[in-house]
């Protein structure tokens, strides 16, 4: 029973964002590019001298590590653009994920997009050193590789939001600290963040009625202390373990599944694939470091954009059954340099809403504070 709940959790519950995923390799195709940036040959409107000269092209990036980083652009050409995006995925995602923004709107703003597989998701190569640090150092490497400017934006994804979180707290105090020339995001929005409940800050009465600490916490425990038997079960035939994922109403609002019937569903999460050991531990590194320990507290950061117009935003579904909206609003009381959006019907999958994904893109590089999702609470 635990272990079904657990699988409940980690598969049905936390991370599923807003994706359509593609079937992935059990492991990185090995890359022929040993420059620092590189270009796929399958990215025809991409220059290969000038890999950063248009859009729509797929590469890789060599991080400082070695490791090698996948990534897809979109919208208008990086040195045509007013404004740069990284999008950060959430858990069993990658950069083919939705984000519906219309080219429309990215070529009125002069947006350049750009969406990677994180460590270990798609064509990127696994990191089994990977922490809080890591995944922002990433970013920041994409970013730095890619010549974002002196300037960028960060938008983080539903469990994509820890990476964003560090970037949020690393980031700057890293460009603070040096003299070279490097990209610092200038604003946030972080879009259903899922919150770990192992935050210091979150107080008991809030949180301990909810049914889904004790579950993070088990999972965790689960996923550090005995994988061979979670892998076992995720992947065995005997048992139902994974029903959960068919549109589950305890773990989807009425709209998210409306989305849902238009979706192919969760190839990453099936037991074929999780079956790759690879992915397998991918994911499970992925899980723990978002849900276990912290080497800081969100609820306790000081607004790192000072002053200027560059802020963090929150997007929060009211109807979200994966993240309570009760959480997210103590949140932005709690740093009210935040601001926080509401989507009165929205669920945990909001990018599939486009004028949701327009709303974002308008408040983070415009500053616009769009009133249909202004919270309705003192």
């Amino acid at each position: 029973m635990v272990l079904r709940r657990v699988v409940g959790m980690m598969m049905g519950c936390l991370g599923m964002s807003c994706l359509r995923i593609a079937d992935q390799p059990t492991r990185p195709a090995p890359s022929d590019c040993d420059s620092p940036s590189c270009v796929s040959d399958d990215a025809d409107s991409v220059d290969p001298k000038n890999p950063r000269s248009s859009s729509g092209g797929i590469g890789k990036i060599k991080l400082s590590d070695g490791r090698y980083l996948a990534y897809k652009e979109r919208g208008v050409p990086n040195n045509l653009s007013n404004y740069r995006v990284i999008i950060v995925h959430g858990f069993a995602s990658n950069k083919e994920m939705n984000f519906m923004a219309s080219q429309k709107l990215m070529d009125e703003f002069g947006i350049y997009l750009v969406q990677f597989d994180r460590a270990g998701y798609g064509e990127s190569d696994p990191n089994p050193k990977r922490s809080l640090k890591s995944e922002a150092s990433d970013i920041q490497e994409l970013a730095d590789q890619l010549q974002l400017g002196s300037k960028f934006y960060i938008i983080g994804v539903s469990v994509g939001s820890y990476p964003t979180w560090s970037c949020i707290k690393n980031i700057p105090e890293r460009h603070k600290n040096t003299t070279q020339s490097l990209s610092v995001a200038c604003g946030v929005a972080l879009v259903v963040p899922f919150i770990n409940y192992r935050w210091p800050s979150l107080p008991d009465d809030l949180i301990q009625d909810d049914y889904r600490k004790n579950l993070s916490r088990w999972t965790v425990w689960i996923s550090r202390h005995t994988p061979g038997l979670l892998h076992w079960w995720l992947t065995q035939k005997m048992f139902p373990s994974s029903s959960v994922l068919d549109r589950n109403p305890k773990f989807f609002s009425t709209k998210d599944l409306e989305v849902l019937k238009n979706t192919p569903g969760y190839q990453l999460l099936s037991k074929s694939k999780l079956k790759e050991e690879p992915i397998f531990h991918s994911l499970r590194k992925d899980f723990i470091v978002a849900f276990g320990k912290w080497d800081f507290d969100p609820l306790s950061i000081s607004n790192p954009f000072g002053q200027s117009q560059s802020q963090l935003h929150i997007w929060q579904g009211y109807e979200d059954k994966v993240v309570p909206v009760e959480l997210q609003r103590f949140v932005s009381k709690r740093l009210p340099w935040i601001k926080y959006h509401e989507v009165g019907d929205g669920g945990h999958l909001l990018v599939y809403d486009s004028d949701v994904c327009e709303a974002i893109l308008r408040s983070l590089l415009l500053g616009e504070d769009p009133p249909l999702y202004k919270p309705k609470f003192h």
